[in-house]
């Protein structure tokens, strides 16, 4: 381990004795101030590179919606030596969110509860930011509707408008559980019309788009979304979102909190629907797989059932940014034993 390493974990394992929002909001300032500071990752290997959506990923490892909700620290975050970082949820107007407490830790699981409620400062904020971007690094914005809104289809189209050319690709956030009616976009009719309305605002260009789903829905309910996803021209998918579900292994006594579960408990749940979702689209669109992954193994778990791109986000909370490149090691560990020349190589791999 690095001292670079070692310092972050130092202070991975301080913030983490402040209340959960409050070494959320530490966290992001530190990055946001001073991530651009690090030295950055070693150059990864070739074998982890990934094409797809019309970009070279340098490896499949992104970071999850949820962390860098206003644009602030995606900078000092791909220093960490991820693939992409994806920002957001971010809705047009700037929102307060749900009350507080509102985040919870439950260590004893490896798992958060959160019912944030797309809190951000709306789209006006994170596109004076976006458009300061220089240098390299895939960052992608994840959009949503405000929470008052008469009109969340239109809201899309707002954050796509206004968000989409200063971002490598963009995600429609149909599945946060946190905001009330949210998951009825994820609808037949309404899913076709929201992903008509983003194709539109698209126009000729070709800036991928792609669909945040959640863990809880059935085989109806994914056929469904499978087939109008299919017919609407857009270029993927986010496997999955949390989960309002609450396994009965849980330990913490948070478990009956309201809100979406991530972590660990997330893994098998979001891995199992990431399988569906291949099964049904095949090699037609880009999935990426997120939810309960805190080690290489477990993101090559991902990428075996249709992943070819995998996002963290939970894990770091409990682990800092030293599990980014042990993460890298390990998958391309897993690549070794099983054969692949590469991740490309692996996708799907287990999924008939």
């Amino acid at each position: 381990m690095s001292l670079i390493d070692w310092g972050m974990d130092v202070a991975v394992a301080a913030i983490r004795l402040l209340p959960p929002e409050t070494a959320h909001h530490v966290t992001v300032e530190l990055m946001a101030r001073f991530g651009f500071f690090l030295p950055g990752p070693a150059k990864d290997d070739p074998r982890l590179k990934v094409s797809v959506l019309g970009l070279d990923f340098p490896n499949p490892l992104g970071l999850a919606a949820g962390f860098d909700k206003d644009c602030r620290a995606y900078k000092g975050m791909l220093k960490l030596g991820l693939g992409h970082v994806e920002s957001g949820t971010v809705t047009p107007l700037p929102q307060p969110g749900n009350p507080q407490p509102r985040m919870y830790r439950l260590p004893e699981d490896g798992a958060i509860i959160n019912r944030m409620g797309f809190n951000n400062q709306g789209i006006e904020a994170a596109a004076a930011r976006l458009a300061r971007r220089r240098g390299r690094g895939i960052v992608a914005i994840n959009i949503g509707a405000n929470k008052t809104s008469t009109d969340r289809i239109a809201d899309y189209r707002k954050g796509f408008d206004k968000l989409a050319p200063l971002a490598d690709f963009v995600v429609a956030n149909v599945s946060s559980p946190n905001t009330p009616g949210l998951r009825g976009l994820q609808g037949k009719d309404e899913l076709t019309a929201l992903l008509a309305t983003l194709v539109e605002a698209r126009g000729s260009g070709k800036k991928p788009i792609l669909l945040k789903i959640a863990p809880d829905l059935d085989e109806h309910a994914l056929d469904d979304i499978a087939a109008v996803v299919l017919a609407s021209g857009i270029d993927g998918m986010v496997v999955t979102n949390t989960t309002i579900d609450r396994p009965a292994t849980l330990q913490s006594r948070y478990a009956a909190e309201t809100g979406g579960l991530s972590g660990k408990p997330l893994m098998e749940p979001s891995t199992r629907v990431l399988a569906e979702v291949r099964r049904r689209v095949g090699s037609k669109l880009v999935l990426v797989g997120v939810g309960g992954v805190t080690t290489g193994e477990a993101a090559y778990r991902k990428i075996r059932a249709g992943a070819s791109l995998v996002q963290i986000y939970t894990a770091m909370v409990f682990n800092g940014g030293s599990l980014v490149p042990k993460i890298k090691c390990d998958l391309l560990k897993c690549l070794e034993r099983d054969g692949f020349a590469s991740v490309t190589d692996a996708v799907g791999a287990d999924v008939k």
